[in-house]
């Protein structure tokens, strides 16, 4: 009789890294964190903190300010750095919008993050329900700025200009990594394709702010980084995020290394110089962290420098 070894039958596939100190995220335990939570779950609501497992989520609820993510909380993709379960979606819910728009106002969030799940499986790619959630949010909280993060909306034709027909305050489609990384991080999506949906949304509407983002630590090399942020720009995106890639388990794509915070602070400077209007670079950072502080401060910034032009 063959003797099966437990530790070789048991051994994890890519073993995880254990995490340097600057990556531990912040511990909060305040009322407002469970009336975030309460929030969310009266309404059946699902967001990306959870199902993706962010790092943020305690700090981001202690503030009151979650990320939606609509379409359910199954995908048609199967990503490997991605944390949210894969599979046969369920049928799209048409209260949906409504439901994010009351929790919206009972969060009183002045700016909101709606994204979603890859739905493949619809013949638009789900930019209609995108197009619903924003009016609704728009309708019941008309001083609420309103930030999406999209799918590719892949072969789905020009299924995404309905997305941007409702006017979004900011258009989000995250780049995720670099070119030669993607058969093996981003297997069902196109580099190509995510760069042109970027650059044909600020076509469409010059008045939308478009951003990305990218997450390092899979092993890509510096200059490759630099030459994201250069087709970025090229593709006229305003603004970039950039955080650390941490494995969500054994059987996602292994870490190659952490970055310091010294790295972060480097790529930030370097996207600065390059032309970004709103750069976020740390190891913490995320598509939704903090984003309706920055964009905030991108706008009264904005309102300083027009006022300063007025009287100059």
């Amino acid at each position: 009789m063959k003797i099966r070894h437990p530790e070789k039958v048991n051994k994890p596939i890519s073993p995880i890294k254990k995490k340097p100190d600057w990556i531990r995220s912040k511990l909060f335990n305040s009322k407002e964190f469970f009336l975030t939570k309460t929030i969310v779950n009266k309404n059946n609501l699902v967001t990306v903190c959870e199902e993706a497992n962010c790092p943020n989520i305690t700090e981001c609820w202690s503030k009151q300010h979650a990320t939606f993510m609509i379409m359910g909380d199954t995908c048609t993709r199967g990503c490997a750095f991605c944390d949210v379960k894969t599979g046969k979606p369920s049928q799209l819910d048409i209260y949906e919008p409504y439901k994010i728009a009351n929790a919206v106002k009972k969060l009183n969030l002045k700016h909101v993050v709606v994204t979603s799940v890859d739905r493949d499986d619809l013949d638009d790619g789900g930019s209609n329900h995108f197009y619903e959630v924003i009016l609704q949010i728009r309708k019941k909280n008309p001083k609420t700025t309103i930030e999406v993060l999209t799918p590719d909306f892949l072969r789905k034709g020009d299924s995404y200009k309905k997305v941007l027909e409702a006017n979004p305050d900011v258009f989000n489609h995250n780049i995720e990594t670099v070119p030669s990384f993607y058969l093996k991080v981003r297997p069902g999506s196109r580099y190509l394709s995510s760069l042109e949906l970027l650059k044909n949304a600020k076509k469409i509407n010059k008045k939308i702010f478009t951003k990305s983002g990218i997450m390092v630590g899979f092993g890509e090399k510096k200059e490759e980084i630099l030459q994201v942020m250069d087709d970025l720009k090229a593709a006229d995106v305003d603004f970039l995020t950039i955080g650390q890639y941490l494995q969500p388990s054994v059987k996602h794509f292994p870490l190659d290394r952490y970055y310091t915070p010294d790295e972060f602070d480097e790529l930030g400077t370097i996207a600065k110089e390059k032309g970004f209007l709103l750069v976020s670079s740390s190891p913490l950072t995320r598509s939704s962290y903090h984003a309706d502080e920055d964009f905030v401060h991108l706008k009264q910034n904005r309102k300083k420098n027009i006022n300063a032009k007025s009287f100059s």
